[in-house]
């Protein structure tokens, strides 16, 4: 189990970098109509979650390198189950992976991201008005 007060509880539940008992984002769960839809600030702690204008534009390094390993894992499984990989079943295998996993994407590089640069204060957790 993930201890509250790791970045990768953080990222993995999509709560505040400072506080980790806000969420990042409005819609929880898994949802291709409202994935992007952040919060201005946290609802406990009152972090801004955009520091400075263009801030997650950073994240898009860190969502290639999901779709990179995305990538290496659909050429991987294609290997181990077709005899010969031709470019339809990649193409259509990675395509079809990268729509189905593109909410995922976005908001992990944006998760990561901000956990890149805010941390945790535990005294701010214990003294959040959310529970």
């Amino acid at each position: 189990m993930i201890s509250k007060g790791s970045k990768l509880y953080s990222i993995l539940h999509y709560k505040c970098p400072r506080c980790h008992t806000g969420d990042l984002f409005v819609q929880k769960g898994w949802s291709y109509t409202r994935f992007s839809a952040m919060h201005d600030s946290c609802p406990c702690c009152k972090q801004a979650y955009e520091p400075e204008p263009g801030f997650y534009y950073g994240a898009m390094y860190v969502s290639y390198a999901i779709t990179t390993a995305i990538t290496i894992s659909i050429l991987a499984a294609l290997y181990v189950l077709l005899d010969e990989i031709t470019l339809a079943w990649f193409l259509g295998a990675l395509v079809g992976a990268l729509l189905l996993f593109f909410p995922f994407i976005f908001r992990m590089s944006r998760a990561i991201w901000i956990n890149f640069f805010i941390s945790y204060d535990k005294d701010t957790d214990a003294a959040s008005a959310c529970v």
